[in-house]
């Protein structure tokens, strides 16, 4: 199992989750966050005084999946988020050793680890 996050544009948060419906994808968390990279600092006004923007507003997608799903889900992710322009953003791909289901306490495992007996 893989865990990918991407910190995209507030923006194209609609068009990543259509995206990410295209291929399947279903189960995320989105998180509303704030960071600095490459784009530049903005100017804000608040209450007649102009003051430096230097932390942007994103979201944070975080999503547990297959291996097989990462490279498609990649691709999505980038074909939905892209607009070309510093701050398009980010994506991290974390490997994800365990899963547990809270309600049952349960392992939940990934579908590449199941193994069906017959019999």
């Amino acid at each position: 199992m893989k865990k990918i996050e991407a910190i995209i544009r507030p923006e194209r948060l609609t068009e990543t989750i259509k995206g990410l419906k295209n291929i399947g994808i279903t189960g995320f968390t989105v998180s509303q966050v704030v960071g600095r990279g490459k784009q530049k600092d903005t100017q804000g006004v608040y209450r007649g005084k102009n003051y430096k923007v230097s932390l942007h507003p994103k979201v944070k997608l975080e999503i547990i999946l297959s291996d097989y799903m990462v490279e498609p889900t990649i691709k999505s992710i980038v074909d939905s988020a892209q607009t070309g322009e510093d701050g398009d953003g980010k994506i991290y791909v974390f490997p994800i050793l365990d899963a547990y289901n809270i309600r049952t306490g349960a392992p939940d495992f990934d579908i590449d680890d199941l193994v069906i007996e017959e019999g």
